[in-house]
């Protein structure tokens, strides 16, 4: 018996050692989708499985994770002509601040980024738009692999929304 039970932990560490190093050597990091970005107002949709978030997840009803991805825009700072790119440049700094984050793409209404995780190197893509029609930034943000992302999209998004409104 204690042969069996020393032979399962070996075989449960191996394991472990293996998805470490794949994780480790990128092999878990997915690919970069190639459809990011806005097109005629619109960020991507949310992922078919339940693995991202969208403050636009009403503008597709039917789709699978409508009510599952639904999350609030970012709110700008102060008013007036200059608080959409005052919340995007701010915005952005707080992104590039926050360990695993990298700025993809950064323009004054848009704001491309990945987060990957230290350990096992996978990694989300999050977009930001300043959406002058609605005074708001539209918000995606989505796991490359996986069913599900244990929460961690939405987390990040809510992580960053109180970072914004912070002084």
């Amino acid at each position: 018996m204690l042969r069996w039970i020393l032979i399962a932990a070996g075989v449960v560490v191996v394991l472990t050692l293996l998805v470490a190093g794949a994780g480790q050597s990128g092999l878990l990091a997915g690919t970069a989708p190639t459809d990011l970005g806005v097109r005629d107002g619109r960020l991507k949709a949310p992922s078919s499985s339940p693995n991202s978030v969208s403050s636009q997840a009403d503008l597709w009803p039917d789709h699978p994770q409508h009510e599952r991805a639904r999350i609030a825009p970012l709110p700008l700072l102060g008013g007036g002509p200059d608080a959409g790119p005052a919340t995007m440049t701010r915005l952005r700094l707080l992104v590039e601040s926050t360990p695993g984050a990298r700025v993809v793409l950064a323009r004054p209404d848009y704001l491309q980024t990945t987060f990957t995780t230290p350990l096992m190197k996978f990694t989300d893509d999050a977009e930001f738009w300043f959406d002058p029609v609605a005074g708001v930034v539209q918000v995606r943000s989505a796991s490359r692999l996986g069913e599900s992302d244990l929460g961690a999209n939405r987390a990040r998004i809510e992580a960053l929304r109180a970072r914004l409104a912070a002084p």
